[in-house]
C-alpha cells in the first residue's frame, strides 16, 4: 500500500468501503478551484445502511460509529475521484446531519466521530470547521450523514 493516509487508517484498523453510487440525481463529488466537495455520504457498517434515531432507537455510541462510517465512506469518495488520499492538503469543513428526536443535544458528540477520524487520517491537516444538526429524518432512514469540503492538490 503506497498511500500514507491509506496505511495510518489500516494501522488504525479502518478499510475503505467501495464508493457508494448516487442514490438520486447528483454526483458523489466535484472538485472546483482546488477544493473537492463531498456529497452527503450515509452510515455503512459491515455492507448494512445504519438506520433510525438519537434519543430514540439509536444509542450515543451507535451513533458516533454511524458518523465514523460517514466519514470513512467519504475518504472512499475522495479516493475514487482523486485516485489517492495523498492528494488532500486539509479537510477544511465537515457538515453533520443527525436524524434525532427534539430533546437530543448530543449532536456535536456524535459529529466527533467523523472529525476525528479526519484528524487521525490526516493530522493537523484533518482538523476542520465543522456544522452538527440535529433534522427529523434523512434519506433511506439514515442515523447519521456527512459531506465535506477538502482542498486538494493538483493532480
Amino acid at each position: 500500500m503506497t498511500d500514507p493516509v491509506e496505511a495510518k487508517l489500516a494501522a488504525l484498523g479502518h478499510t475503505l468501503p467501495q464508493a457508494a453510487a448516487p442514490v438520486a440525481a447528483y454526483v458523489p463529488t466535484v472538485e472546483a478551484n482546488g477544493l473537492l466537495h463531498v456529497s452527503g455520504q450515509l452510515p455503512f457498517i459491515d455492507g448494512k445502511l445504519v438506520t433510525g434515531r438519537l434519543g430514540e432507537n439509536v444509542s450515543l455510541e451507535d451513533g458516533t460509529a454511524a458518523a465514523q462510517a460517514c466519514g470513512l465512506m467519504i475518504l472512499a469518495q475522495v479516493k475514487a475521484a482523486l485516485g489517492s488520499l495523498d492528494r488532500v492538503e486539509r479537510v477544511v469543513k465537515l457538515g453533520a446531519f443527525i436524524s434525532s428526536t427534539a430533546d437530543f443535544t448530543d449532536q456535536p458528540k456524535v459529529a466527533n466521530g467523523a472529525s476525528e477520524l479526519m484528524a487521525a487520517a490526516f493530522g493537523d491537516a484533518g482538523k476542520h470547521a465543522r456544522s452538527a444538526v440535529g433534522v427529523p429524518v434523512l434519506p433511506l432512514g439514515a442515523a447519521v450523514e456527512v459531506d465535506a469540503v477538502l482542498a486538494v492538490r493538483p493532480a
